[in-house]
């Protein structure tokens, strides 16, 4: 479940599952089947996001609050994910049960009790850390990286309550009727997944962020999961002269986001990089930029593959999402990002602690002025664009689906001994 780049290393992984022999189904939202079938997938339906969830992620108070990030934020929305959570539940069970192993997304949770029903092996993946550490707070909750060990603890502990308790009355209603099994006790779900030492894969890379000295050794972070472009793909004669036209642009795209004034953000950007100095490429995306009539340095695009753009590019800006952060990072440039709400606060603040960036601006504070002084900071400061280098080196140097693949096929292989 999610969007785009929420669903993108998920297919990541099934190719590679499916190149090691493996026959993979993949289980998403209706408006993913198209995508998932041409990356040469089985795809199987699990429903649709209802128009008042799409309604609910357009919040029109934006300007002033983080989505679903924070305290009230994810109260918010696990509020919102109950109200499809039947549907989800019971379309799961539909396409599922002919399954021999079950890979679970945060938000896919079905997965795990239809894997205990059907007696197989289950694996939890995720593109976040989720896992409760002293290390560093819940990505979700807070992007505070100067909490003390227990409030960080917390922050991770609260979000799980959270989803469970709120949760907790249908999932064991449906684990009863329609799975026949026992109900969970009211510490949840996850201290069960625990117990049950229930291995959990993360999709991002240690150069990034540490594996905490507190994660047990069945939680293990892989790399990223990068879904590079289709083979056959061949990039727009109107970008590839726009690129050959000038000193590299600085690409400005902010994915699956929308802006409730989507004219006045591109205005923004595009004064800003005028104010900057800089050529740009605007991606338009679900609804963040408009297609504006723009000056000659500037370029707006529909859709373009990161892993072939963003190498091209002098900075990247957006909005912070895991997938396209790990596509900056991996490119070798710095990046910028403007943080809308959700997890991407946290990978903003981390990419500036990493020194391969900008300070993050909020959405709700970004004006032309602060965004032109960083895209300046980021294209001029030596420091940034070496460590961006060194880093980008280093996560291209990493296979993390080979690395899933093989815990996977070992586990697998583990389980089916004990088997027979």
């Amino acid at each position: 479940m999610g969007t785009r780049g929420d669903v993108q290393p998920y297919v990541a992984l099934g190719l590679g599952l499916q190149k090691a022999g493996y026959q993979v189904k993949l289980a998403s939202l209706d408006i993913f089947q198209e995508f998932i079938i041409s990356r040469g997938l089985n795809f199987a339906p699990v429903g649709s996001i209802p128009q008042k969830l799409s309604q609910k992620s357009q919040n029109k108070n934006h300007t002033k609050n983080l989505k679903f990030h924070g305290l009230f934020g994810r109260v918010i929305w696990w509020i919102v994910y109950r109200s499809i959570l039947e549907t989800f539940m019971a379309n799961s069970w539909n396409v599922c049960q002919d399954a021999e192993a079950i890979i679970y997304s945060r938000l896919a949770l079905p997965g795990y009790h239809i894997a205990e029903k059907l007696g197989i092996p289950c694996y939890a993946a995720y593109t976040n850390p989720l896992i409760p550490t002293c290390a560093f707070p819940n990505p979700l909750m807070t992007s505070d990286f100067n909490l003390n060990g227990s409030l960080n603890r917390l922050s991770h502990i609260y979000e799980e309550q959270l989803f469970w308790q709120f949760s907790r009355n249908k999932i064991n209603k449906w684990r009863q009727e329609t799975l026949n099994l026992p109900p969970l006790p009211i510490t949840g779900f996850y201290s069960r997944q625990e117990k049950q030492q229930i291995p959990i894969l993360h999709c991002y890379s240690e150069s990034v962020l540490p594996k905490p000295i507190d994660w047990s050794d069945r939680v293990e972070v892989t790399g990223y999961w990068f879904l590079d472009r289709p083979s056959n793909w061949q990039p727009p004669a109107e970008l590839v002269n726009f690129l050959e036209s000038g000193s590299p642009p600085v690409y400005i795209g902010f994915g699956s986001m929308k802006d409730t004034n989507p004219e006045a953000l591109t205005k923004l950007v595009v004064a800003a990089l005028a104010q900057s100095g800089q050529r740009g490429i605007l991606l338009t995306g679900w609804g963040g930029i408009s297609e504006l009539d723009v000056p000659d340095h500037v370029l707006v695009v529909k859709s373009v593959p990161h892993d072939w753009l963003f190498p091209q590019m002098a900075a990247v800006v957006h909005h912070g999402g895991a997938g396209t952060t790990s596509a900056g990072l991996r490119a070798g440039v710095p990046s910028i990002i403007i943080p809308f709400g959700a997890d991407q606060p946290f990978w903003g603040k981390r990419v500036f602690q990493l020194g391969v960036g900008a300070e993050p601006i909020p959405r709700k504070d970004l004006t032309v002025e602060k965004l032109a002084t960083a895209i300046k900071t980021v294209t001029s400061d030596e420091k940034i664009k070496t460590n961006a280098r060194i880093l980008g080196e280093k996560i291209r140097s990493e296979n993390g689906v080979a690395n899933a693949v093989e815990i996977i096929n070992r586990q697998l292989t583990i389980s089916h001994s004990l088997n027979h």
